[in-house]
This record gives C-alpha cells, structure tokens and sequence, in this order.
C-alpha cells in the first residue's frame, strides 16, 4: 500500500471518528472507528467499526449508512482531495471474537483444574 494512502486512512479514520461523535447520538454506548481501508484508485473505502454494546451494531449500521452522503459533503468542504471515496460500513467483530475465545480458554482451565 502507498504511502499517500494510508495518509488518507489515516485521516479519513480521524475525521469519520469525529463526525460520528457529533452525528450519532449513542446512549450508554461507544462506536469506534476501527480502521479505514481505501482502494487503490480512491473511489471506494471499507470503514470497520466497533460497537458497544453489540445490540446497537445494527441500528449504528443502518444510520451510518444513511449520513454517508452528508459525512462525504463535510469531508468535500474539510480535506483537500479530488474525492471522497464511497463508504461501506462494516461491523468490526474482533473485539467480541477475542472475548468469546478467551471465555473458552477461561473454561478449558477452569476444568482442568477440577481434572487434577
């Protein structure tokens, strides 16, 4: 990956994360923007986002999606770049995977201590 493309992750991951905490109202809940992946010719960008609790994943989602068009037109007005790439807003389950495996592992020795 270019270097003049993950400037631009890095920045749309920034920006987004900020627009989001004045955009979309969450009570007793976080959106993190995981990361930010651009194509290599810039028309398209997968945002990967957490969400706690994982019951809101889907209303976030459904939301996000609708404001794509007024994030990329404050994205237009704010950074210097020919285009704004197309958003597709994804779900990042990483978090809750980790918890759930470290759950198992939590109870794989929990019984072997009852085995010895």
């Amino acid at each position: 990956m270019s270097r003049r493309i993950e400037q631009l992750n890095e920045q749309l991951k920034k920006e987004l994360a900020n627009l989001i905490i004045k955009k979309v109202a969450l009570n007793n809940g976080l959106i993190t923007v995981c990361f930010v992946n651009c194509s290599t010719d810039l028309k398209h960008a997968k945002i990967a986002i957490s969400i706690l609790p994982d019951k809101f994943g889907p209303s976030v989602l459904k939301k996000l999606r609708k404001l794509s068009s007024a994030f990329n037109q404050e994205l237009k007005n704010k950074l210097r770049i020919r285009q704004i790439p197309r958003f597709r807003w994804v779900l990042d389950t990483t978090e809750s995977r980790a918890a759930e495996i470290e759950k198992v592992i939590k109870q794989i020795n929990e019984e072997e201590k009852i085995i010895n």
